[in-house]
């Protein structure tokens, strides 16, 4: 009789942490969990109700260093052995214990409800996507890390994808996670990333009852492409390289007629908030937070990241919200970061805040913006972002190609200019020291 009370009080506290306000959620990604973790302090500080995993949430797999000579080799036209590797399942489990029990994040699991999905290094490897063999035991280990319940149906499906919706009715946010790695065809085929079961589960999910609010969480970037403009010296995965797939998502939101519907994501190691304008009646907001220790600007040294802030502001970007509330003017953030989405219920109409924040909680880029009003959901208005990047002009879009052509062109030729110079200097010398 006690365990049958003590069950129906556990199911009556669960009802009602779902079906309370929520107006703060929290969300990262790239988490190292041999490396520091100073940013556990700012979201505790933040208070969310909700915390979102994007991936990464271990780097699980091993990396080799880079060697092009020897015996391994792991990169250059000689390469010989994978750089990244599978890791085995004690090592795995031993990785999410010691990232469990961080003591920052042991205090944000007392305070907020934790949601997640996965990303390759917790998939298993580096980049990988359907063919990787390892990917139902750590689909369990993942899972334990998150404290899903054995009865889940998470636990019995091919792959992570899952919903929850929090808040009361008139007032609820429903958060989408995907999984973009169990179903995934190759890079470079413009295949499938979720797989038919998913998208069909998907079309469902958006075609269930209104939510105020939408998200989506996916650990890959769904509005930036921005491979298109650095390549061909470096990608990134994102939707946008599975264009057929992007265009079925945006196609799949439109046709739902579900009101605000938006994006969480992460493992690029830089923050960002981009938009695009043509999918659906309204703004489609894409909100990047990579990495809570994994940064671009981590691995050069400080007196070189100059250098990294002029690239990306140098680099075409069509999706990318440029605006007077960001740190740098790229708008990118290259540092340690998480991601924050709050809301006002009581303005009217209700207001949506998007930031991206740092170690010290500071906000580093950010927009305001509000609900629609139901009849103008669909209602087309100024569209500003509404090019993709493989639309720009040839040479907009290979400009950061070009420049680095360019530079080392000019260091070659400055390289030779020493050279002549100096083997000029060696012949005179050489005359001179005949004739004396």
């Amino acid at each position: 009789m006690a365990l049958m009370w003590m069950l129906v009080l556990s199911l009556s506290f669960s009802v009602a942490a779902e079906e309370a306000l929520v107006s703060r959620i929290a969300f990262g990604s790239c988490a190292n969990q041999t490396s520091p973790q100073l940013v556990w302090d700012a979201i505790v500080n933040f208070k969310p109700q909700v915390f979102i995993w994007l991936g990464d949430n271990i780097y699980g797999d091993l990396r080799r260093p880079f060697k092009l000579f020897g015996k391994e080799r792991t990169i250059g036209p000689w390469k010989n052995v994978p750089r990244f590797v599978p890791s085995s399942e004690d090592e795995m489990l031993s990785k999410y214990k010691t990232a469990k029990t961080n003591p920052g994040y042991t205090q944000l699991r007392r305070i907020a409800k934790v949601i997640g999905t996965w990303n390759d290094h917790d998939y298993g490897l580096n980049d990988a996507g359907k063919e990787f063999q390892g990917k139902d035991t750590n689909q369990r280990l993942m899972l334990d890390f998150l404290d899903e319940p054995h009865d889940n149906p998470r636990r019995k499906q091919a792959g992570v994808y899952a919903s929850y919706t929090f808040g009361p009715e008139g007032r609820q946010i429903k958060v989408i996670l995907l999984d973009t790695r169990y179903h995934r065809d190759p890079l470079r085929s413009d295949g499938t990333i979720l797989g038919n079961a998913q998208w069909t589960w998907l079309r469902k999910e958006l075609n269930s009852p209104p939510s105020a609010i939408t998200i989506i969480a996916s650990s890959i970037q769904v509005v930036s492409n921005l491979s298109a403009c650095t390549g061909p010296l470096f990608y990134m995965e994102s939707w946008g390289r599975f264009p057929t797939e992007r265009k079925r998502l945006f196609s799949l939101i439109s046709n739902s007629k579900r009101d605000r519907v938006l994006f969480i994501s992460g493992d690029v190691h830089f923050g960002e908030i981009t938009r695009y304008d043509c999918g659906t009646g309204y703004p489609l907001y894409d909100i990047t937070s990579s990495g809570l220790t994994q940064a671009v600007e981590k691995v050069i040294p400080s007196f070189l990241h100059f250098v990294l802030r002029f690239l990306a502001w140098v680099t075409p970007t069509t999706m990318r919200v440029m605006n007077n509330n960001c740190k740098h003017r790229s708008c990118t953030y290259g540092q340690p970061n998480f991601g924050v989405i709050q809301v006002n219920w009581d303005a009217n109409p209700v207001e949506l805040s998007f930031e991206v924040r740092g170690v010290s909680g500071e906000a580093v880029s950010s927009v305001i913006t509000s609900l629609p009003e139901p009849e103008a959901s669909n209602r087309k208005g100024k569209q500003q972002y509404c090019s993709l990047e493989v639309d720009l002009p040839w040479l907009v879009r290979h400009r950061l190609a070009i420049l680095f052509s360019f530079s080392v062109a000019v260091a070659i030729v400055v390289q030779l200019g020493v050279l002549y110079m100096a083997i000029s200097v060696m012949v005179k010398c050489l005359r001179k020291c005949k004739l004396d």
